[in-house]
């Protein structure tokens, strides 16, 4: 297994129950989208759609963050960022 690859997958995980405290339709498709892409990973290792959804989710998060900055911890955005950046570079 990539770490790098499962670093991401979790932190699209992390993503995910964060996009879920936000309780908030706009959400709804990339949450879905990430769930999917997180199966699809699962089953044939292939971090391609980890990698775009989460780089959506990354901006959606952070949007999210200046309108709600108690919903959006810190940490699930730097854990996002870093796991993307480590993966743009691997």
């Amino acid at each position: 297994m990539n770490q790098v690859n499962e670093k991401l997958k979790q932190s699209c995980e992390e993503a995910i129950v964060a996009i879920q405290k936000l309780n908030d339709e706009t959400y709804a498709e990339l949450q879905s989208k990430l769930e999917w892409c997180i199966g699809s990973y699962e089953h044939d290792k292939n971090p391609a759609g980890l990698y775009e959804y989460g780089v959506q989710s990354l901006d959606a998060l952070k949007t999210a963050k200046e309108a709600q900055p108690r919903k959006v911890t810190k940490k699930v955005i730097d854990g996002l960022e870093k796991a993307i950046k480590n993966f743009s570079q691997n």
